[in-house]
């Protein structure tokens, strides 16, 4: 598992959605950390806002971005929680094609290195929505270094052996 120096890196236009029904753009700290990590990598933002804990606004949302041609990949902070207002999870299932478990699973795995069994409490989810990546973060900057370092760095990167996410996508809308 490394990076192959002799393939393209393909910059990934991604769009950063932080669920909050409290933070603002000055205090959405977990979503600067995305956007710092994103430029760091070498990708596009290529949009960000945020949402309200109201599934139709997220599904909303959502659709629009899935439908930009210059949005490839959505990663959104918060929302995975297991309380009345966390509802992230089931806006992506509104939308989704294909679920993708093995990130949540992955993603949790990391995050009990970190926080033990409280990782129990993500709903970390990711899936494919009509050719476009969706990946879904709790609300902590912990959880989201977790995921961008442990996971989405790498997959995001084209040229990460022996596979990745971005070889993928001309073929996410094959039938």
């Amino acid at each position: 598992m490394s990076i192959d120096e002799s393939r393209p890196f393909l910059p990934v236009r991604i769009a950063v959605l932080t669920v909050s029904d409290s933070r603002t753009l000055a205090e959405d700290r977990s979503g600067d950390t995305l956007v710092e990590r994103i430029a760091a990598a070498g990708h596009i933002l290529a949009a960000r806002h945020i949402e309200q804990d109201e599934r139709a606004t997220i599904v909303a949302r959502l659709h629009a971005w899935i439908d930009d041609p210059q949005v490839d990949c959505i990663i959104t902070t918060g929302g995975t929680g297991v309380t009345g207002r966390d509802v992230t999870p089931e806006a992506l299932a509104q939308v989704q094609d294909k679920e993708i478990p093995g990130f949540g699973e992955l993603f949790r795995w990391l995050s009990y290195q970190t926080i033990g069994t409280s990782t129990i409490q993500s709903r970390a989810t990711a899936c494919v929505a009509r050719g476009t990546y969706i990946f879904a973060l709790p609300g902590s900057t912990g959880a989201v270094r977790d995921a961008w370092d442990g996971i989405l760095v790498s997959q995001l990167d084209s040229r990460f052996r022996p596979c990745n996410f971005v070889e993928l996508m001309p073929r996410l809308n094959e039938r």
